[in-house]
């Protein structure tokens, strides 16, 4: 059956299929390396970037070329009245943890690497938390949809959700995060704030 054009259904559904084909096969290279070569269209390429990781928004783009270089940089942790604030080295004195994580950008992108910080739980405990609580976390970010997010319970209080200081056994990238970024398990990475200032409780 035509559509009076010239053309049935069943070419024009054929079509349609071999599109959506052709798209993943051209975009999939940024999430599998072996199928890198096939990678037109996709923006991110599985292994290129700093530290073998791609980018989405780069440390200049986001604007904290300066403050996220800082040397008085700190991170504020507050629950309430009770505040800490922690440098890196001050980071790097805590009990240090080590999680093998995907990250996932809304560009399609995936990638999976070793994180290493602290973990999240152990950061609020030196504040008193209380369980199941939700946080508001910020970055240097001075603009930007994401300078701001909120992290429920289900993330916090995961052992593997980190306050991240290295990838791969390496300091942090600026690109990807230094002095300290939030990992987390299943979050996309638009949440996974990068270059953070603070993390505060929300009250229940």
């Amino acid at each position: 059956m035509t559509d009076g054009q010239g053309i049935s259904r069943r070419a024009l559904l054929g079509t349609i299929a071999a599109a959506g084909v052709a798209t993943v096969a051209l975009t999939a290279g940024q999430s599998f390396g072996v199928l890198a070569p096939l990678n037109v269209f996709a923006p991110r390429v599985q292994g290129d970037g700093p530290q073998g990781v791609p980018v989405n928004m780069t440390a200049k783009a986001a604007g904290v070329l300066s403050s996220a270089r800082a040397a008085d940089w700190a991170l504020t942790v507050r629950n309430g009245d009770r505040t800490e604030t922690l440098d890196r080295a001050s980071l790097s004195g805590l009990p240090q943890a080590r999680a093998t994580l995907p990250i996932a950008c809304v560009e399609g992108w995936s990638t999976t690497a070793q994180w290493g910080g602290v973990r999240m739980r152990d950061l609020l405990a030196l504040v008193g938390a209380p369980s199941g609580a939700t946080l508001l976390i910020s970055s240097l970010q001075p603009r930007g949809a994401y300078r701001r997010t909120t992290m429920g319970p289900e993330f916090a209080e995961d052992p593997t959700t980190l306050v991240a200081l290295t990838l791969g056994g390496q300091t942090l990238d600026l690109d990807h995060g230094y002095p300290a970024r939030v990992i987390a398990p299943g979050r996309p990475g638009v949440l996974q704030t990068k270059w953070l200032a603070s993390i505060e409780v929300i009250p229940g």
